[in-house]
């Protein structure tokens, strides 16, 4: 990954915006037809570990670390990215594999020069970041899978559609709100149903066992979604494999953010 095969086409300078009296940056990194947004959040405190780099799940965007991306902020620099054709990302005029979402979020820490940061996935995230590890060992050495999906058993339309469902009726109103926008109104339907086979037919167990970076796999307890038992095996499958429970839904994000920035920070010093 240290040799560079794409060249960024155009980065968008840093603008300052800002969460009540927080200031975060967004940029846009174009690589080919696919390019994405990048929010940076600046460490709030005396910066004592790597960067966080943040990768969300199928039809959601970067909002969905909510404020367990905020929690985070309080250990090291935090950049929560929206694929290619997810939140305010355009759509890419090709259909995006994860294979092809890993190329350009790894291109992206070589361009910015992001040395050996903790790169967190949640749900779909996890696949883009598993593949990452895979196929550029030299840049990942700790990686943290949030909710990984999705179990062999379910690994169909209507099955994953059911379990979707059940989760919704979970989690906070908002936040199901907030995923319900970015579904329809961001990513948008038509790039939803190119993008469902590829979660559908991803398989991270055997992805793992080309990883060596450090893995922490989180899951919620209360997650239809992803079941404990499947989560605690796929942690095994992984060199230097850890797994713990936080309490949550699917979007545990929301449910423990200060519980999963204290695991992820532990993890980030192995």
């Amino acid at each position: 990954m240290r040799t560079r095969r794409h060249t960024a086409r155009d980065e968008v300078a840093y603008r300052t915006r800002h969460i009540g009296t927080v200031d975060y940056f967004t940029s846009r990194a174009a690589y080919d037809d696919a390019s994405m947004v990048v929010y940076r959040f600046p460490c709030l405190a005396d910066k004592s570990g790597p960067d966080f780099v943040l990768v969300h799940g199928i039809g959601v965007s970067a909002r969905s670390y909510g404020p367990t991306a905020a929690a985070l902020a309080e250990h090291g620099d935090v950049y929560l990215i929206d694929l290619p054709g997810y939140g305010r990302s355009p759509r890419p005029s090709r259909d995006m594999t994860i294979a092809d979402h890993a190329r350009i979020v790894g291109q992206y820490l070589t361009d910015k020069d992001l040395d050996h940061p903790v790169v967190v996935g949640h749900s779909m995230g996890t696949q883009v970041v598993v593949q990452m590890a895979a196929d550029f060992p030299d840049q990942l050495d700790h990686i943290v899978l949030i909710a990984p999906v999705i179990v062999p058993g379910a690994r169909s339309l209507p099955k994953a559609a059911a379990l979707l469902l059940r989760n919704g009726l979970k989690e906070p109103p908002y936040v199901s709100a907030m995923a319900i926008y970015d579904y329809l109104f961001r990513a948008g339907v038509p790039y939803m149903i190119e993008q469902t086979p590829h979660l559908l037919g991803a398989e991270m167990e055997e992805v793992a066992t080309r990883v060596q970076a450090k893995t922490l796999v989180i899951c919620g307890e209360d997650d239809p979604i992803v079941p404990l038992d499947w989560a605690r095996d796929l942690s095994e499958r992984f060199a230097e494999g850890w797994f713990v429970v936080v309490p949550g839904p699917h979007a545990t994000m929301f449910a423990a953010p200060e519980l999963i920035a204290r695991h992820i920070d532990e993890h980030a010093h192995r």
